[in-house]
């Protein structure tokens, strides 16, 4: 019976083994292009460790004036800012009012919200275009921030889940000591929900983030482009050759705040996920 538990374990084992390395090795290769020469990461087949570690690379990244990759940094941060900002706050709003309130109709409109989760983002494309046109909103981040300050399904979902664990006693303590329903929410709900809130705050920022489409649409200018624009451009025909070590250069420098925020947020990001499952 030993052996057999110990032949398993080893199967196991090598099986993490084995998806860890396949899993990583794009990210090693990754840093490996980043910090070679031009010449070098042309060669085939590609070398794994570069000859020379090329670290100017990151300072010609950020001082090429074609790329302008300090300003799409800057654009990617403000814009993730406050559309976390926005998702986190009206997200928590709506979600308490879902769990503490217990009207008619109450359920079909939580019904309602849930399903516009199905709807794929081409059915309301062209509506938001010609709305923000409309507004003349076009070429500005106002697009691309104002809506999370209307909440967004999911999010409103996982806070509601979690806001329905808190107990009832806990917001009668809170009328006896004669807070308004506002305060309960922002002084009893929000400070209690740390898990929740972090969980939907690193969703919000990867979505943002990462997002191509939406600064697509609705930006034309240079200096508002994000970096999901700018890296797209690094390999269009706007370079004879695509530089893809400095390529490599802005994926890694675009990954490290979501591996900081996550590293960061990471307990109670894992506490958020267990607990908005639980009633």
């Amino acid at each position: 019976m030993t052996q057999k538990i110990t032949l398993g374990r080893s199967i196991a084992f090598l099986i993490l083994v084995v998806c860890t390395a396949a899993m990583i090795s794009p990210v090693i290769f990754m840093i490996s292009t980043a910090l070679k020469t031009k010449s070098e990461m042309m060669l085939f087949p590609p070398t794994w460790i570069p000859q020379t570690f090329q670290w100017k690379n990151f300072t010609e990244l950020f001082t090429n004036d074609e790329i302008k990759f300090g300003i799409l940094y800057q654009n990617s941060v403000i814009i993730a800012f406050f559309t976390v900002i926005g998702t986190v706050l009206s997200s928590a709003c709506v979600a308490y009012g879902f769990s503490r309130y217990h009207g008619k109709g109450r359920n079909l409109m939580f019904m309602l919200m849930i399903s516009t989760m199905m709807l794929p983002y081409p059915a309301i494309m062209i509506p938001q275009f010609l709305l923000f046109s409309k507004l003349e909103w076009m070429d500005s981040f106002l697009p691309l921030i104002v809506p999370a300050f209307f909440g967004s399904a999911y999010q409103i979902f996982l806070l509601r889940q979690f806001f329905n664990t808190l107990p009832n006693e806990l917001y009668d303590s809170g009328k006896i000591d004669g807070c308004s329903e506002f305060r309960m929410f922002w002084n009893l709900a929000l400070p209690l929900s740390g898990p929740a809130l972090a969980t939907v705050a690193i969703f919000s920022f990867v979505w943002s983030w990462n997002d191509l489409l939406g600064p697509v649409l609705y930006l034309s200018s240079q200096e508002k482009f994000t970096l999901p624009i700018g890296m797209a451009a690094m390999i269009s025909s706007k370079f004879r050759i695509a530089p893809w070590n400095l390529l490599m250069c802005a994926a890694i420098m675009a990954v490290l705040p979501v591996v900081a925020l996550f590293a960061i947020a990471q307990k109670r990001f894992t506490e958020g996920i267990v607990l908005t499952g639980i009633k």
